[in-house]
């Protein structure tokens, strides 16, 4: 005889969103999470990551209050403040996400669970019985196997330091590496980012790499591209990271975001006869169901999309369909983004070398300007709007844009790519002036 209906292994976003939607179902639930509920994306990612984000911006922001008459005396940052704010914060919200869950009627375990079969989880010397099992157990970050790696802190540790470096340099060109970039500049740190590759960002479309890495060295961050760490040496109160061209780098801190790895191992999985890809992840169909079927996973330890909505979306794409009676599987397919880096990023759909590989030909609108709050304050920021439109059809396959704001805008511009609008749809409607987003519908001639 089971114990539970469904056991949730993992506390994060997609795990608390799968076992309240079923339980608020009827079904009898039990998530286990030995840590804080909330996961990466409340503690180790999204939500501290975007408070620094804030903070990170206010040096600007009394620069350019100078502009517009405000006389501001000479502003300083202490870190240990930010930091002790932002963990009370941290703090309410695993209080409200237990919350959440006591009210709809979840039991919580606060210990680590593993799989034993295909009904059975073990929690400490406890064997328990389940109809369902979801693994929701998400990420971690993974470190470069180069000498002196353990010298490197990655974004876990990032939240946690005791003082703000003065001079940290970062390794990796994706989202949390251009991000932390971003946070260290604006917070005073001598600020060098390091990528292997030719352009940062890869996989995003092409005018948006470049936007961010022209906005990001003009706010004066050293971007060096193509090179890499490959070794980090302890000297002195600091670290010396030697790069793939010989240069040797003297920082206070050498972050490391090459990657995240799906967090899976001990789980017991491949014994219970759950397959794995390579990497760990989790292999899963379009309904989240594992090759054995009372196991399914969601969430960034599948690796498909590894989003926070995305996850719930999915937990609760899985409640709805075992315990409502309304089979629903996730899409993701035109999921809107955004990249807190500064400039901030916000994509959805296809990039313009995707659209031109899927459909015959397409049609290109791009506009650049200064956005208008730096006319006055003379900054040397742009921002950057795009379409990438299917010319048979003149559908909106993908809107992307660098600047302030793009974060809030996309959200609305992934409505429309996901209502299949059209073009003409978009110019049809008036603009709302003066704004950066008017100029979505008012792009008229294609640049390619």
């Amino acid at each position: 005889m089971s114990d539970f209906d469904l056991f949730v292994i993992g506390g994060g976003s997609g795990g608390v969103a799968c076992a309240r939607r079923a339980a608020e179902y009827g079904a009898k639930v039990a998530l286990a999470e030995p840590a804080r509920m909330g996961g990466t994306c409340v503690h180790r990612g999204c939500i501290p990551k975007k408070m620094l984000v804030y903070a990170a911006h206010f040096a600007e922001d009394f620069e350019d209050a100078a502009a517009y008459g405000w006389t501001v005396g000479e502003p300083t940052f202490d870190w240990a403040t930010l930091i002790a704010n932002k963990d009370r914060e941290l703090v309410r919200l695993d209080g409200l996400y237990r919350k959440l869950l006591d009210d709809s009627g979840v039991t919580t375990i606060a210990d680590r669970a593993t799989v034993a079969g295909p009904d059975t989880v073990v929690v400490g010397n406890r064997r328990i019985g389940s109809k369902r099992i979801v693994i929701a157990t998400g990420g971690r970050p993974q470190r470069p196997e180069i000498p002196g790696a353990h010298h490197a802190i990655t974004s876990d540790e990032a939240f946690h330091l005791k003082d703000l470096p003065a001079r940290i340099a970062i390794v990796g060109g994706g989202y949390i590496a251009v991000e932390f970039a971003g946070i260290f500049k604006g917070l005073g740190a001598e600020t060098t980012l390091l990528y292997r590759g030719e352009m940062i960002l890869r996989g995003f479309d092409g005018d948006v790499r470049a936007g961010v890495a022209e906005g990001m060295r003009a706010k004066g961050i050293d971007l060096r591209l193509e090179s890499n760490i490959e070794r980090i040496e302890a000297y002195g109160g600091g670290l010396r990271a030697t790069t793939t061209r010989g240069e040797v780098l003297e920082v206070d801190q050498v972050m490391v975001a090459t990657g995240r790895a799906p967090n899976t191992h001990g789980l017991g999985l491949r014994e219970a006869g759950v397959e794995l890809a390579r990497g760990g992840a989790v292999l899963v169909d379009s309904w989240s169901q594992s090759s054995v079927p009372s196991i399914a996973a969601i969430g960034d330890c599948t690796d498909r999309v590894n989003l926070t909505p995305v996850a719930i979306r999915e937990g609760r794409c899985f409640a709805e369909t075992h315990y409502n009676g309304n089979p629903l599987q996730p899409d993701h397919r035109d999921v809107p983004t955004a990249v807190f880096s500064q400039p901030p990023v916000g994509t959805v759909g296809l990039t313009e070398d995707e659209a031109r590989a899927e459909v015959v030909a397409i049609d290109v609108y791009r506009a650049k300007f200064r956005p208008l709050k730096h006319t006055l304050t003379g900054r040397k920021e742009t921002t950057m709007i795009k379409l990438v439109v299917d010319r048979a059809t003149d559908r909106v396959l993908g809107a992307h844009m660098v600047g302030v704001d793009a974060p809030e805008i996309v959200q609305l511009l992934g409505v429309l790519v996901k209502l299949r609008a059209t073009k003409a749809q978009f110019d049809a409607t008036v603009a709302v002036h003066p704004t950066a987003a008017e100029e979505f519908v008012t792009l008229r001639r294609p640049v390619g």
